[in-house]
């Protein structure tokens, strides 16, 4: 379904209508009106004209509205309307309910002939009722509280459709699954508890349960939801809901009998395998039971329906579901010089030893004013690799970091701009989401790193560039390092260049540079099992690093090579072990400002 990208108001459109209409040309006329719609779709004005339309058009009226394969939403909605003045309502029905699939927030039903009781009379309830559950199918559940007035017009339908009907066990059914996604819970339960009395069945008990859920009458629900496996052992889809309601109360354990008992009939039963792993991973928090759902989805690409368990698990976990923010006096002090908008003059941070370079990079652009003065170098030198490498992206002067690798490209400043983002799903979708940038040179990649662009000027950008420039940097390495795991991908893993590569940038000086190329082979292990046991031993050596040297200075990076490790799949014992002892000691607290700045870019990300 399309829009039009001519966006003229109603008024407009439907001026245009009528001189098309007095000259006869009913193409042009129809056109108009079906705009007007898209605009106005209540407007007694457009339904007016309308009506004109078709009676200018005769038995052709409704041919005026072509249904194309990407129909004109505008075109659809005109023509429920011709078809239920024609006397074919139902046809009419599923019009609307596909124009409200394409924009659930428009009132698309809110006309006389959808609210008025004579229709539930014209309709058998086993239309009426698969309408119903065509609407519950195209809309959210539940629907938020904003977008429940352009669907009243249904749940008009649905109670009108009752009061004819009431004893139709399916119309009872369907009514109660609108009611509940619209907030009418106590209706919901009572239409609900009607239709199973009427007729007892796997189909009524589950909405009947669904209905006490939202209720929040827990006990009701499971004995409701119960009875639908006593009607139907075969439907795995009720024990995984009953498994999730159990485990939403924290009764874990008998959540997962049941998923067990669902998998023992099915072990490949999309539903059950989610809420498996999902649930094992509240249990113990182990890693394992993630990357095995993310080798299920990749392995089971036609699933039935669209799960959301990965996603739910990996949010606002460290690397998993985003960047991990950065740390240390000197990030703190940009944050409040950027806060204040003085660019830090007068202010100075006092350092035992230097900060990663592009933590110092990012306050000469960001607070030019902010002075830092550094103590001692410290030892071992967090200027030099940890390990010879054949790539340096710094060089130094005294203690002050410069950039050793030209600027990047226009065209790759504003390609990573497009896609760097704080957050992601889980690791595979973020490195779906890079695949934009496997076409930049390695050079431009390289030049990301050390000369990351300005933020965009969305409200994500804004965001970022006014309150944590250093957030928006370590974005743009993060992408950068998953671009450059998308480079060359036809060479073999263990000898290719994205490997080499990231390999020099983990070893290089200790960086936030590091952490992005580390989760960068993280994720290659997340999405190709076969170099997984490469990438936990190359973890298990930099986290085992890391800790040495924190033994006798600070590792500004080292909890989050930690919480790196974590995410790790096929991490040895030890080095999980190591990454939750580095993990383990009281970090200070994040600073509220901090903490409205994640709650900013979790709204956004979630848009």
């Amino acid at each position: 379904m399309a829009e039009d990208d001519r966006a003229l108001p109603a008024a407009e459109e439907l001026a245009l209508a009528r001189l098309a209409l007095d000259s006869g040309d009913l193409e042009h006329a129809a056109g108009h009106v079906a705009a007007a719609l898209t605009q106005a779709p209540t407007l007694p004005e457009v339904h007016e004209t309308l009506a004109r339309v078709g009676a200018a058009g005769g038995d052709r009226a409704v041919e005026l509205f072509p249904l194309h394969h990407h129909a004109f939403v505008g075109n659809v909605v005109a023509r429920a309307h011709l078809l239920a003045a024609a006397g074919r309502p139902a046809e009419g029905l599923d019009l609307l309910v596909a124009a409200t699939g394409h924009a659930p927030g428009t009132d698309w039903a809110g006309v006389p002939w959808v609210t008025a009781p004579e229709l539930a009379e014209r309709l058998f309830p086993d239309r009426t009722a698969r309408i119903l559950m065509q609407v519950c199918a195209a809309v959210p559940d539940p629907v938020p509280r904003a977008g429940r007035a352009a669907l009243t017009p249904y749940l008009s339908l649905a109670r009108n459709a009752v009061a004819v009907h009431p004893e139709h066990a399916l119309l009872l059914g369907a009514a109660s699954a609108l009611a509940r996604r619209l907030g009418e819970v106590a209706l919901a339960i009572r239409w609900a508890a009607r239709g199973v009395r009427a007729e007892p069945s796997k189909l009524g008990e589950v909405w009947l349960g669904y209905a006490y859920r939202s209720g929040g009458r827990t006990r009701e629900a499971l004995a409701a939801l119960g009875r639908a496996v006593e009607h139907d052992p075969d439907d795995l889809a009720v024990y995984a809901d009953i498994a999730g309601t159990l485990a939403d109360h924290g009764r874990l354990d008998e959540a997962l009998e049941w998923i067990d008992r669902a998998l023992a009939r099915d072990p490949s039963f999309d539903c059950a395998v989610h809420t498996a792993h999902r649930l094992r991973h509240q249990r113990d928090g182990d890693v394992a039971h993630l990357v095995a759902l993310a080798d299920f989805v990749r392995d089971h690409p036609d699933d039935t329906h669209e799960h959301g368990d990965l996603a739910e698990c990996c949010r606002s976990r460290p690397w998993l579901g985003q960047v991990t923010p950065a740390g240390g006096a000197v990030v703190e002090a940009l944050r409040r010089a950027v806060v204040d908008d003085l660019g830090g003059v007068g202010a100075a941070v006092r350092l035992d030893a230097p900060a990663p370079p592009s933590a110092m990079r990012t306050v000469e652009v960001a607070a030019p004013g902010l002075r830092i003065e550094v103590a001692d170098v410290g030892d071992p030198d967090p200027r030099e690799p940890r390990r010879a490498t054949t790539r340096q992206l710094w060089r130094y002067d005294g203690t002050t970091a410069v950039p050793a690798v030209p600027a990047p490209s226009p065209e790759a400043a504003e390609r990573v701009r497009q896609v760097a983002h704080p957050a992601w799903p889980h690791p595979p979708a973020a490195y779906d989401a890079a695949v934009g940038l496997a076409t930049l040179d390695l050079a431009d990649l390289l030049g990301l790193l050390v000369h990351p662009p300005q933020a965009p000027s969305t409200p994500l950008g804004r965001v970022l560039g006014g309150q944590d420039p250093s957030l928006w940097v370590r974005c743009v390495q993060v992408w950068a390092c998953l671009g450059i795991l998308h480079h060359r991908t036809d060479e073999p893993w263990t000898a290719s260049t994205r490997r080499r590569v990231l390999l020099d940038l983990v070893w290089g000086v200790e960086d936030w540079v590091t952490e992005a190329a580390l989760f960068a082979l993280v994720t290659a292990a997340w999405v190709d099992p076969a170099v997984r046991p490469d990438v936990a031993g190359v973890v298990a050596e930099r986290l085992a690093d890391a800790a040495a040297v924190a033994r006798v200075r600070a590792v500004p990076i080292a909890v989050s090579l930690a919480h790196l490790a974590l995410a790790t799949p096929a991490l040895d014992p030890e080095t999980a072990a190591l990454a939750v002892s580095l993990t383990r000691p009281p970090a200070v607290d994040r600073p509220s400002a901090l903490r409205r700045l994640w709650r900013v870019v979790g709204t956004l990300f979630r848009r």
